[in-house]
């Protein structure tokens, strides 16, 4: 973070002064964890369901920080913020959160990063958000590292990307910071408004609009209106890079004032891939064009699904100013950056696990069945070891019973279910061997006992359903803990 001193910080976030005469200075980084603060930081003091951040903030200036923001007073220098309203509180909902403090400080935590990004959007800062049902993550990691040789870049780890995420991680870029990519995920209207008002965004990406979290929207439509939210918050010198594959996402050209570039397959795309092949391990290479010229691109990441997170990356490259053949170089030399996304390992048997089971929606799944079809190819057994996917509402069962079709259409060869609520699956793979198990740690004996050398796998789930244990268990030869 940009040096402040409590008193700036005070009046960011409106709040007053304890134990403090304001001069003290935070020339750290900004942690929520009292574990994670080091000399000159800040400390926010978080509540929680097991522990609560407000008694960790002695700690907490014991091992360097200046200060804490907090809702309540503390036995250390702090910024108290103000509360906010029974909605504002309702609308945050966190976890422990019995007495609105953890909205409250939430908020605060929200107005600092607000006032630094325009701190350092006036020195040149351009911020990027990413958004989409599907492909957030790993979009943020290919555009970072497409980035970073143009100038220091700053972005999430992970998906850390809701409202302690996303101002956490805008408190990680300082003076020398050129660039600063940003992950925008809702679980309802005007989440990522929010989140743009937050840190507003120069150039917005919208990757796809699918069904993740049609449970709380209600329908695709609603999730389309809140992804919209993020082409809204461009100004008019802005960007807007929309998906000319989705007809959706494309139709967020009429709510934006910015410029808009399209991405896709699609001949009147902006940004385009064409003559799109996979290799025997399931990595997209293709013809890149772009307004700057053409070239040739190898992903080094699995799943063609990739090559439309690449071309949003190509789009924004391009703006900022890099050759055709920069991009095309440095899209070829990426790499996974997030764990359980599509990570690939092969054991000495020859048995490879395709561990994606960090997240999972409909959209995604069918994404990660094409990438086991492709990299089983001709000879080899493909098993897809499939959880819930969490939060689709009344549509869940069908669009559980519609990815077992899918994976029959793709020719699986064993299905392992895991949980009664991803049983549906069952139902839409007929005619081949599948089995339905009541927990993690009896897909792991299975898939132990039954696998053969050269077998793929697959191992997808929404994060609820912990199936990366089976992966942990498969890797390490032992059972899932």
């Amino acid at each position: 973070m940009i040096p402040l001193t409590l008193a700036e910080i005070a009046a960011a976030v409106g709040g007053r002064l304890y134990r403090a005469d304001g001069a003290e200075r935070v020339t750290g980084s900004v942690e929520f964890d009292s574990r994670e603060v080091g000399p000159g930081g800040l400390f926010v003091a978080m509540p929680g369901e097991r522990v609560d951040g407000h008694d960790f903030a002695p700690k907490a200036v014991a091992a360097g920080a200046v200060g804490v923001l907090a809702a309540r007073a503390v036995d250390a220098p702090a910024v108290i913020v103000p509360p906010v309203s029974d909605g504002h509180r309702r609308s945050v909902a966190l976890a422990g959160d019995r007495d609105g403090s953890g909205a409250a400080v939430l908020a605060g935590l929200g107005e600092l990063a607000r006032a630094v990004a325009d701190r350092l959007a006036a020195r040149g800062l351009v911020t990027i958000g990413v958004t989409g049902s599907s492909g957030k993550t790993s979009t943020k990691d290919l555009l970072a590292q497409s980035l970073e040789p143009m100038g220091a870049t700053v972005a999430p780890p992970g998906s850390f990307n809701n409202e302690l995420g996303h101002p956490w991680t805008v408190l990680r870029a300082g003076e020398a910071t050129r660039y600063l990519v940003l992950e925008l995920s809702a679980r309802g209207p005007g989440h990522i408004a929010a989140l743009c008002r937050t840190a507003p965004p120069r150039i917005g990406v919208v990757l796809n609009v699918g069904t993740a979290h049609l449970g709380e929207f209600g329908s695709r439509e609603g999730i389309a209106r809140t992804k919209g939210e993020l082409v809204e918050a461009l100004p008019a010198d802005g960007l807007a890079v929309l998906n000319a594959d989705d007809q959706v996402v494309r139709g967020m050209a009429s709510r934006t004032q910015a410029r808009v570039v399209l991405v896709g397959t699609a001949d009147n795309a902006d940004v385009r891939a064409v003559d799109i092949a996979l290799d025997d391990q399931a990595r997209a290479s293709f013809r890149l064009f772009t307004p700057v010229g053409e070239t040739f691109v190898r992903l080094g990441l699995y799943g063609a699904h990739h090559v439309g997170n690449a071309l949003a990356c190509a789009a924004v490259a391009v703006e900022l100013g890099a050759g055709v053949d920069e991009v095309a170089e440095r899209l070829s030399g990426a790499r996974r950056l997030s764990a359980r996304r599509m990570e690939v390992t092969t054991r000495p048997d020859g048995v490879t696990v395709l561990n994606d089971s960090y997240n999972a929606n409909p959209e995604s799944v069918g994404a990660a069945l094409h990438t086991l079809a492709a990299m089983a190819g001709c000879g080899r057994r493909s098993w897809a070891v499939l959880g819930m996917m969490g939060e689709l509402g009344e549509s869940s069962d069908a669009a559980h019973e519609e990815i077992g079709r899918l994976a029959a259409r793709l020719g699986v060869d064993r299905l392992v279910v895991v949980g009664e609520v991803a049983a549906p699956v069952l139902a839409g793979f007929t005619g081949r061997e599948s089995v339905l198990l009541s927990d993690v740690s009896a897909a792991a004996e299975l898939l132990s006992a039954e696998l053969r050398p050269d077998d793929v796998v697959l191992i997808k789930a929404s994060k609820v359903a912990a199936l990366w244990r089976v992966a942990d268990a498969l890797l390490a030869g032992g059972d899932a803990a």
